[in-house]
């Protein structure tokens, strides 16, 4: 094991392209993406494993409960499509959008993204594999939360393996979201408040059937990345799905989803250099 001088460790380090890199040499190759993503992703579980059980239970328990409220308010037929896919995204959002923004914040006031920037991992593989750990929760939720409102509301379930779609891109969408919030926010409080805003809004333009919304409304909800993993999961209940619309939705959901995550990477780097 070899021992870095302390008139170097003085001198500071900084992450070059080719690795870290302090005054008088290069102490170790900067890791690839995709060891560093892995790597990531792998504690990042590690340490949420712990509040895995609340967080399925609460998120679960949640979107259920506004599906038994909207049974006695909405029919069949379209409404009743959107509740159930708006409430099975809905757990995405709560864990996605509202848990990783308050992640990221208090990561950020904690000093926490100084570990991070020590360490010679790409900013993409922080950003990926924390959001990756925490979108990995969502899954039984979601499925739950899908089967039992077919059940509640006498939908089909032949299609739910769009799932396996929907999960991943919109939860990358909403990752982005989340994190970009929380390294954004200059205080944890105010991550919180965002993230909290931002599951509010996944709540009432992702649940509430869009035919009863005002045409302002209707605007502000195209700007919502989990609807279009919503509007996909919707279009899979008819006799008929309209396969070529869940396509183009799902891609959508996945541009969004590239996006975020890229301004989530920015803004990791803008906070971890401050």
């Amino acid at each position: 094991m070899s021992v870095v001088p302390a008139e170097v460790l003085q001198g500071g380090a900084r992450a070059g392209r080719g690795g870290l890199t302090v005054e008088g040499g290069e102490l170790a190759p900067r890791a690839r993406l995709l060891p560093s993503l892995a790597a990531v992703y792998r504690a990042q579980l590690s340490r949420a494993r712990v509040a895995r059980i609340p967080l399925l239970f609460v998120a679960t328990f949640q979107s259920v409960g506004i599906m038994i409220l909207m049974r006695g308010v909405v029919d069949g037929g379209r409404e009743a499509q959107a509740v159930v896919a708006g409430s099975s995204v809905l757990v995405v959002a709560f864990v996605a959008l509202n848990l990783l923004a308050q992640y990221f914040g208090q990561l950020r006031a904690s000093g926490g993204l100084d570990h991070y920037a020590t360490l010679p991992v790409p900013p993409a593989a922080v950003v990926l594999g924390a959001a990756g750990a925490y979108a990995s929760f969502t899954v039984p939720g979601t499925v739950v939360t899908a089967v039992v409102g077919c059940v509640m509301f006498q939908l089909p379930v032949a299609h739910l393996w769009v799932l396996a779609a929907v999960i991943p891109l919109a939860g990358a969408a909403l990752s982005g979201l989340g994190a970009a919030l929380g390294l954004l926010a200059p205080r944890p409080e105010l991550a919180t408040l965002l993230g909290q805003l931002g599951m509010s809004a996944a709540l009432l333009l992702g649940v509430l059937p869009a035919d009863r919304m005002p045409g302002v409304i209707q605007y502000a909800r195209d700007l919502l990345p989990s609807t279009y993993g919503v509007e996909a999961f919707a279009r899979t209940f008819g006799a008929r799905p309209d396969w070529g619309g869940v396509l183009l939705d799902l891609g959508v959901c996945g541009v969004v989803g590239v996006a975020s995550l890229a301004l989530a990477t920015w803004a990791y780097r803008r906070a971890a250099v401050r």
